[in-house]
C-alpha cells in the first residue's frame, strides 16, 4: 500500500504534463487512454486518440530499450488517428497529410511513421526553393497489425489487416492483409494462415 503511494506520487508530475499536453494541443481522446512516461505533440493538426489506446513514452514503460519517447507531429495541419485498443511504444509519427492507424494494432518500440519526404528530392528545390514540392502521401495501418520494433514506414504506404512487418524493416510499398513482410526494403516473406 505504501508503495502504491510513492508510486503514485512520483508519477502525479508527469500524468498533469500529459493532460495539459492533450489539452494544449487539443486532442481528442477517450478517458481509458494510458500513457506511461510524457508525450510530445507538436504541430496544429487533429490528434484523436480512440477508447483503450496505450502509449508508452519512456524507457521503463519498455524493456527492449530503443528512444525514450512517443512524439506525434501533426505539421501542415496533418491528422494523426489511433484506433481502439491500439498500442505503440516509443514511437515517432509526422503527419503532413494523415497518419491512420486501425484497431489492435502493436507498434514496437522506436518505430517511425512518415506520410512525407521532408525534403524535396531535387536539389533546386531544396536549396533554392526552401523545399517546395515535397512528396506527401498518406498513410494507413489497417486493423490488427503487428509492427516489429526500430521499423520504419513511409509515404503512401497502406498495411493490410492483421499482417506483420518483422523488426527492423523499412515498408515502402502497399502490403496486403495476413502476410509477412521484413527486410530493407521491406518484402513478403509468406503467409498467415
Amino acid at each position: 500500500m505504501i508503495k502504491n503511494l510513492i508510486i503514485g506520487a512520483l508519477e502525479l508530475p508527469t500524468r498533469v504534463y500529459n493532460w495539459l499536453m492533450l489539452k494544449y494541443r487539443h486532442v481528442k481522446y477517450q478517458k481509458n487512454v494510458k500513457i506511461n512516461g510524457k508525450i510530445h505533440i507538436y504541430g496544429r493538426g487533429e490528434v484523436i486518440l480512440n477508447s483503450g489506446v496505450k502509449i508508452n513514452s519512456c524507457r521503463s514503460a519498455n524493456p527492449i530499450g530503443g528512444d525514450t519517447s512517443t512524439v506525434l507531429n501533426t505539421c501542415s495541419n496533418g491528422k494523426i488517428v489511433i484506433g481502439e485498443n491500439t498500442g505503440i511504444s516509443n514511437i515517432a509519427i509526422v503527419a503532413r497529410e494523415s497518419v491512420i492507424i486501425g484497431k489492435n494494432v502493436k507498434i514496437g518500440g522506436s518505430t517511425r511513421i512518415y506520410d512525407t519526404d521532408f525534403h524535396a528530392i531535387r536539389y533546386e528545390d531544396r536549396i533554392d526553393g526552401g523545399d517546395v514540392n515535397t512528396g506527401v502521401k498518406p498513410v494507413e495501418i489497417k486493423d490488427g497489425v503487428f509492427i516489429g520494433a526500430f521499423t520504419t514506414v513511409l509515404k503512401g504506404v497502406t498495411i493490410g489487416e492483421r499482417s506483420v512487418i518483422g523488426a527492423g524493416s523499412v515498408v515502402t510499398k502497399n502490403v496486403p492483409p495476413d502476410e509477412i513482410w521484413a527486410g530493407n526494403p521491406a518484402k513478403f516473406i509468406k503467409k498467415l494462415n
